[in-house]
């Protein structure tokens, strides 16, 4: 008996621990489950957010303005006051009524005016009355804008060859004098100034590509094909305008405050490398206080840093840009200056990812919102001198960071979330963002740099890509001196003729100084 007692205890112990055993289990594989469901919560609100952002990318407004002065929660006196404005001076005027002004369409005062008259036949000019003739007593006049299609023409130069009759009659040796002729922008071409100027900003201002120009040129009758004029801009921009475009990446280097950014682009035919493979268009540019900017694309393989550092030797001073760490890896030299409306736009996202009655109150309107104080501050402050600026950016912008940066630390989110990015790049970025408190002169954001880019980007939309290594560069001077010129106040029809009339007339590429973009 005691041993069958004995057995029966050892089978109910056993079948506790199995039990226990098992209940643990369970526990082990239901906390698997609920971290796992999290992580698909966490999933599916990402993907919700992209498939937000997508379409609102593709259907919705693209502005990132936001309403900040009705909607701060500052409630800060300074939201609506602007230190850069004067007080207006009063002046008591009579009650009377004026024509509502309007941004009307305007022709210039200096285009040349072809008059029509319109005069009554011989026979219409008798009196209805009397019968006598009428004379003119005044004119009724309209004006219409009449454009002209672009026509073509040749030029053919002719040089006259002067001879001594005297001599020829009397001496062995007749002295012989040719008429000056001005070189060619290419040498045993048709190609005139003018004609590769038009195709030039065909293609780079009005983004028109090659092929559309060679139909345009067919439908007037002229077969010029697209590889010739290929050829022409390849030519002209590494004999005459490469020089230009050397003289002013010396110039920018010279500077103190400068912007970079940067885009993808395709080139078809690289060593190495498949057609479907990205390569990249740089792009470096003055700031806001230099008196005659400069901007310059540089076409480049890869995303490297090591070309922004080779671009930039000699550089010293702050350079702007996004969060990229290529430009954190530039000599010490060169203080990067990061982008708050990089950070803004983050914000900006995963509000937009919210339904529009929820948004006021969350973590991203927060964020926002402390972004735009700073850049309400920017506003107030842009008419000032840098000194005072500076000073300003010390008092008000220094203490919203500062609060800003508190706020971040005591802020929970999902890190993969959008509102988690936007957190993750402010932490990550937080030197860099703060460096432009450091001189009245730098801007709180790259925009200045992504505004000088966007002339390329719409390009690339039209024509797609680049052929080869050599076409690409050459797209990198053209658009460099073009986007110089534009930022001057230059016609880049007008300066590019210019230029191809000039340069190839100076003697031993002397005289650079008159061919510069500038006024």
């Amino acid at each position: 008996m005691p041993f069958l007692w004995y057995n029966i205890l050892m089978k109910n112990e056993n079948t506790d621990m199995d039990f226990a055993a098992e209940i643990a289990s369970l526990k082990e594989e239901n906390l698997s489950l609920k971290t796992e469901i999290t992580e698909h919560k966490q999933l599916i609100q990402w993907l919700m957010e992209q498939l937000k952002l997508s379409k609102r990318r593709q259907f919705g407004v693209s502005s990132e303005q936001s309403d900040w002065e009705q909607t701060s929660f500052f409630n800060e006196a300074e939201v609506t006051a602007n230190a850069a404005v004067p007080e207006p001076e009063l002046e008591t005027v009579k009650e009377h009524r004026r024509k509502k002004r309007t941004n009307a369409d305007r022709m210039p005062p200096d285009l040349p005016v072809e008059v029509v008259e319109h005069k009554l036949p011989e026979q219409d000019r008798a009196c209805p009355e009397c019968g006598h003739d009428m004379h003119v007593m005044g004119h009724d006049t309209r004006e219409e804008l009449k454009l002209i299609p672009a026509k073509a023409v040749i030029v053919r130069h002719v040089s006259s060859v002067y001879a001594c009759r005297c001599c020829e009659k009397t001496n062995d040796y007749v002295p012989i004098e040719k008429a000056p002729m001005p070189q060619p922008v290419i040498k045993g071409s048709f190609a005139s100034p003018e004609a590769i100027a038009h195709i030039a900003v065909q293609k780079f201002v009005m983004a028109s590509p090659l092929y559309r120009q060679e139909q345009e040129w067919a439908r007037n009758g002229i077969q010029l094909s697209r590889q010739t004029m290929s050829n022409w801009l390849v030519r002209v921009s590494r004999d005459w305008l490469r020089p230009i475009y050397e003289e002013l990446h010396r110039r920018l280097c010279e500077m103190d405050v400068a912007h970079a950014d940067e885009t993808t682009l395709q080139v078809l035919k690289e060593d190495g490398k498949p057609a479907q493979s990205k390569s990249y268009m740089w792009l470096y540019r003055t700031g806001g206080d230099a008196e005659r900017p400069i901007v310059l694309y540089e076409y480049q393989q890869n995303r490297s840093h090591e070309h922004p550092k080779e671009f930039l030797k000699g550089f010293k001073g702050y350079l702007h840009a996004d969060g990229y760490d290529g430009y954190h890896n530039l000599p010490e030299t060169i203080t990067v200056v990061g982008c708050w409306a990089h950070l803004r736009r983050k914000f900006d996202e995963a509000l937009k990812t919210l339904p529009e009655k929820n948004r006021k109150g969350t973590k991203a309107w927060t964020g926002l919102e402390f972004c735009n104080k700073l850049f309400h501050i920017e506003k107030q402050l842009v008419l000032l001198s840098p000194e005072k600026r500076k000073a300003e950016r010390e008092i008000r912008s220094r203490k919203v960071i500062a609060d800003f940066y508190a706020w971040i630390g005591v802020t929970t989110v999902l890190p993969k979330s959008l509102l988690g990015q936007a957190v993750n790049y402010a932490i990550s970025q937080k030197k860099y963002l703060e460096n432009y408190l450091k001189d009245g002169r730098l801007e709180i954001s790259n925009n200045r740099a992504e505004r000088s880019i966007k002339p390329f980007v719409i390009g690339r939309k039209n024509w797609l890509f680049s052929n080869t290594p050599n076409g690409a560069t050459a797209s990198a001077v053209f658009y460099s001196l073009i986007e110089t010129a534009k930022e001057n106040g230059l016609n880049p029809h007008t300066y590019l003729t210019h230029v191809f009339r000039t340069a190839p007339n100076l003697p031993g590429g002397k005289g650079i100084e008159e061919l510069l973009p500038f006024k």
